[in-house]
């Protein structure tokens, strides 16, 4: 077995995003190969109602999947094929755009007027992104969870994990999306296959992913003095943690625990043109799909 070693150590930055949403993205818009096939990762945790309400009214996606996963307060949605629902603390929506669809998501607070999920966007190779469009509604209670002998809990959303395998099923990336809680002081391994690239997102507590026979971690791979302190210094909230190649990852939970997402995915390894919430591999395509947008010939599977 080899442990990945830590390749960077980022913070979540603030960012505004629909009619006037306040998140933190761990990543996105940006060079898309280190994280290929993920294309954007938003934590849209809120605890301030006129932060969040305003929501993200009407707006197309085609040639990619988006993955919504929502732990406090409800996310109703909605779009033009007509579906409509609403998503819980602890449902997932696995939507794949493939062709194109015009959809809406508005966030409302619990009781207390929290809100808090996550949206990943999965590109989808060339030979997917003109398929018809489909969504994966998954509730809470379907998501299995693992408890460890060390008390460590694992939600397994997608992929296969510990024997069991998450719901959301027929993705072409072949992803695996986990949701992880290590109890402190303790250290645990966790497979990732050497094909996939794998980042982490801390969202609860506090602790390290570096092995602890290697004092510096990135500081000998990397040999850059300025990535000693990431390293060395525990991650905690908003941490996003991007693994280099290996076929395990290991985690030191800090005082409280440590809470976070460990996603993996097989890279596409195709061109990416990107505008907005449509991504395709070439430039003309990308401006086919917005002329189509603006002359309503957009939606290919009513």
């Amino acid at each position: 077995m080899s442990l990945r070693p830590v390749r960077s150590v980022t913070q979540a930055e603030p960012h505004i995003e629909g009619a006037g949403v306040k998140l933190h993205r761990a990543f996105g818009f940006g060079k898309t190969d280190d994280y290929d096939p993920f294309l954007l990762f938003d934590d849209f945790r809120n605890n301030r109602p006129e932060d969040y309400l305003a929501g993200f009214p009407w707006h197309p996606h085609r040639g990619i999947e988006t993955i919504t996963y929502v732990l406090s307060g409800e996310v109703d949605h909605g779009d033009s094929l007509g579906n409509r629902g609403t998503l819980g603390a602890g449902d997932v929506q696995w939507m794949t755009a493939g062709s194109g669809i015009l959809h809406q998501e508005m966030p409302r607070g619990d009781n207390k007027g929290r809100m808090h999920g996550f949206q990943l966007w999965a590109n989808l190779p060339s030979a997917h992104k003109m398929t018809a469009p489909r969504y994966q509604d998954i509730p809470a209670m379907e998501i299995p969870e693992i408890v460890d002998d060390d008390g460590t809990h694992v939600r397994v959303v997608c992929g296969d994990f510990w024997g069991k395998t998450g719901p959301v099923a027929g993705v072409a990336a072949d992803p695996r999306y986990l949701d992880i809680w290590v109890p402190a002081g303790v250290r645990k391994r966790l497979p990732v296959e050497t094909e996939r690239h794998a980042f982490a997102y801390v969202f609860e507590g506090s602790g390290t992913f570096r092995d602890a026979s290697d004092p510096f971690g990135v500081l000998t791979e990397r040999g850059t003095p300025d990535n000693e302190v990431l390293v060395r210094e525990q991650t905690g909230n908003r941490s996003l943690v991007l693994f280099d190649s290996g076929d395990e990852v290991t985690v030191q939970a800090g005082d409280q625990g440590i809470r976070f997402l460990l996603v993996s995915g097989k890279p596409i390894k195709e061109p990416v043109a990107w505008y907005g919430p449509i991504v395709m591999n070439t430039q003309a395509e990308l401006q086919q799909a917005v002329r189509e947008l603006q002359d309503g010939s957009f939606i290919k599977h009513p």
